[in-house]
């Protein structure tokens, strides 16, 4: 929790909306970290693989991944 806000306050965590958009945009784990590491962020298939299956990474982590996705942010009310 983050001051009274809960991630998955609609059930759906961080961790799972990262994966949806991944797979909207038919982007494996591999092509994930290649777009990271091309913007100077040291990732790894496997390292992405565990982040999402613990389902615990760092905001720097998530916010990143928005932007090689190319997606402009995300609602709070998606989550």
């Amino acid at each position: 929790m983050c001051g009274g806000l809960r991630w998955d306050a609609k059930g759906i965590p961080p961790y799972g909306l990262l994966k949806a958009e991944l797979k909207r945009a038919g982007i494996g784990y591999k092509e994930l970290a290649d777009r990271l590491n091309q913007h100077g962020m040291e990732e790894t298939e496997s390292g992405i693989a565990s982040k999402l299956s613990r389902g615990t990474f760092d905001v720097a982590f998530f916010l990143a991944c928005l932007a090689v996705l190319e997606l402009d942010g995300v609602e709070l009310a998606d989550l």
